[in-house]
């Protein structure tokens, strides 16, 4: 048994993860002159050829012919916006990235391959956030093709690689976060410009591999799954209600602190411990209560 294929170790023909996986084939330019110097040259060609053709040796004007004919296969021309990889007889030749007529490898197999910016919006998936809840999710991906070559070669359909890697990422990135965090921490809803750029991150390293840029993600939907949305819905009404409750019971407490000092530091009336006790209890219920306090004139004395 070879030492690769032992036992104790993995073979180190295994790639693991998108950076161990081997892609020998990267763009380059191959070579190429102005197209129209191709059509000066059958011109010429057609001019010669006429020429012998009425000479007193017609088979030579076969030669001039063979040359136009070559020079008009070496033809093509690049549309704005989009590319040219060339293969002659199974190997790469290069990829024609200037727009126009060019001349180039004669007989070559051409296939157009656009580099203008893409988006698309992917499915609204459901999964489970960080504590369970299933929710429903969906992210808008702008991209483009950085390396035709990769995108050509290295995959089998890449605008079906990056649809399939799109999603796959957003489910990652949606189960590794809450919907909500009362904390104030990272969630899903609070922090989307977060999510946003760990998305664009993580798709950026799963389509490198298909000679694809990511230029920005953005979550276009984020909603709780319709099974759970009015339970998740009325225990955000019971926290917004909590919060409200708390930020009252927190100004009238000032408000009795500030009422109970400034008596005491004016000096128009001297309350003992049980009649501050219940001014304390009366002015926590005007204050904190729903409904307006009806208010009740004392006709005798303090202690009556």
């Amino acid at each position: 048994m070879s030492e690769a294929a032992s036992p104790d170790r993995p073979p180190e023909s295994a790639p693991v993860g998108h950076t161990g996986t081997r892609v020998e084939i990267t763009e380059r330019a191959p070579w190429m002159f102005n197209g129209w110097v191709g059509v000066l040259l059958i011109l010429i060609c057609a001019g010669v050829s006429y020429a012998v053709a009425v000479s007193s040796h017609p088979y030579f004007a076969a030669i001039p012919v063979a040359i136009a004919v070559v020079a008009a296969a070496s033809l093509t021309i690049v549309q704005p916006g989009h590319t040219k990889v060339l293969r002659f007889f199974g190997n790469y030749v290069g990829t024609i990235r200037r727009t126009g007529l060019r001349m180039t490898v004669p007989f070559a197999d051409r296939r157009t391959l656009s580099i203008r910016v893409r988006n698309f919006e992917t499915n609204r998936l459901k999964v489970n956030d960080a504590d369970g809840n299933p929710v429903e999710i969906a992210a808008i991906v702008v991209w483009q093709v950085a390396d035709t070559a990769r995108a050509a070669f290295a995959v089998d359909d890449y605008v079906k690689f990056v649809a399939v890697q799109a999603e796959s990422a957003l489910r990652h990135v949606a189960t590794s976060r809450p919907y909500d965090d009362p904390g104030e921490g990272t969630s899903l809803r609070g922090s989307t410009d977060i999510v946003a750029a760990e998305l664009a991150q993580e798709m950026a390293e799963r389509v490198t591999i298909a000679g694809v840029e990511i230029v920005e993600v953005r979550i276009s939907h984020l909603a709780y799954a319709s099974e759970i949305a009015q339970a998740m819905l009325r225990r955000q009404q019971a926290n917004a209600v909590v919060g409200a409750r708390a930020r009252i019971v927190e100004g009238a407490v000032g408000m009795v602190e500030l009422a109970l000092a400034r008596l005491d530091e004016q000096g128009i009336v001297e309350l003992d411990e049980e009649r501050k006790a219940a001014m304390v209890s009366n002015l926590m219920v005007v204050l904190c209560s729903d409904q307006p306090a009806s208010p009740v004139v004392n006709t005798g004395t303090l202690y009556s």
